[in-house]
């Protein structure tokens, strides 16, 4: 008879308690983002969350989105406290263009071994984003895949869900030549085009994270984990005093793959290079990997996070309501009769 003690799911690679422990730590961080409709609790199956009052014909309005390849400078920097804020941001500004109010947050981190420690830290950084968006954290989902994800790797996504009414929803229709093309400073590289960031800077040009650049002003590490800007708060105080046309959340695919998104047909959007201030680290990077410019405006957002599109009798109102929320505005274009399309030049 075999007396040897049977298999468990810990020393499989599984470890429940630990599981256990990371939730209990990460639930004072949620509930600090709770809004008042917000009906459960963390640790529960699923969210509960009702509908807030003073809508007369709700739109809900959904987004998801993960951090991608930034992660692997966080695992670099052994620094996990700030990418939370990037899925949050990266959720909620693709919401809020279309004029939606964030109602709630859910995220999920898939994981190689779970460490409450680390854990804590994401949901921390996931908490603030909320914060800043004004949206409750829901709930979530803390994976631990062992075999999975290589060792001290996790991914982190989120999902998020928002407001509008029907007679309120932005969606560019409006947009018309003569428009005027305002741009908000971004905070850096946010989460798009680290695939071509560290080739350029840690591959072809031999830096390390940890390397102190004078231009910089930082190390290479440090300057590439600055959290996404949240853009919530600023643009719904905005759409309460103007009329805004379009609003365009500059991602992946940088200036011409998300501003078109915006665009009717018949109209053109014209950007004018140089007059926006573009941070260090863009041509930086441009040196590191010899990145063709027009590459550069393709791939990364090159200082400006989010385009708002207003008439031109409304910039002088725009610009102002948006610097006294200390965002840093430009204008950065203009809209022209012609076939759809981005042109920067």
């Amino acid at each position: 008879m075999n007396d040897q003690k049977g298999l468990s799911y810990r020393e499989a690679g599984v470890d429940i308690e630990a599981g256990n422990k990371a939730v209990e730590r990460v639930k004072p961080h949620a509930k600090r983002t709770f809004r008042p409709e917000v009906l459960s609790d963390i640790g529960g199956f699923g969210g509960l969350f009702s509908v807030p009052k003073g809508y007369k014909e709700p739109v809900l309005v959904s987004g998801t989105d993960g951090v991608g390849t930034k992660l692997k400078i966080a695992f670099m920097m052994d620094k996990h406290d700030t990418v939370g804020q990037d899925v949050v941001a990266y959720c909620v500004n693709d919401v809020v263009v279309q004029g939606a109010e964030i109602l709630f947050f859910l995220d999920y981190i898939g994981i190689d071994q779970l460490d409450p420690d680390k854990v804590e830290a994401i949901v921390k950084g996931v908490a603030d984003g909320c914060e800043q968006a004004g949206c409750a954290l829901l709930g979530g989902e803390t994976a631990e895949l062992p075999g999975f994800y290589k060792e001290g790797e996790y991914d982190l996504v989120g999902f998020c869900v928002g407001a509008v009414e029907k007679d309120q929803i932005i969606d560019g229709s409006t947009v018309a030549p003569g428009d005027v093309i305002l741009g908000l400073g971004s905070s850096g590289l946010h989460s798009s085009g680290y695939s071509l960031a560290r080739k350029a800077v840690l591959e072809m040009a031999g830096y390390t994270v940890k390397d102190h650049v004078e231009e910089l002003g930082t190390t290479v590490g440090e300057e590439m984990l600055v959290p996404t800007r949240i853009y919530v708060k600023p643009l719904l105080s905005l759409l309460n005093k103007v009329k805004v046309k379009g609003i365009s959340n500059i991602t992946g695919g940088g200036f011409n793959d998300n501003i078109i998104r915006i665009l009717p047909d018949g109209v053109e959007a014209r950007i004018k290079k140089g007059s926006w201030p573009i941070q260090p680290i863009f041509p930086f990077i441009q040196q590191c990997g010899q990145v063709e410019e027009s590459e550069m405006y393709r791939t990364f957002n090159m200082g400006i996070g989010m385009v708002v599109i207003v008439a031109k009798n409304e910039e002088e109102q725009a610009v102002g309501l948006l610097r006294e929320h200390g965002e840093k505005i430009y204008r950065i274009g203009e809209i022209v009769q012609g076939e759809k399309g981005v042109k920067i030049e």
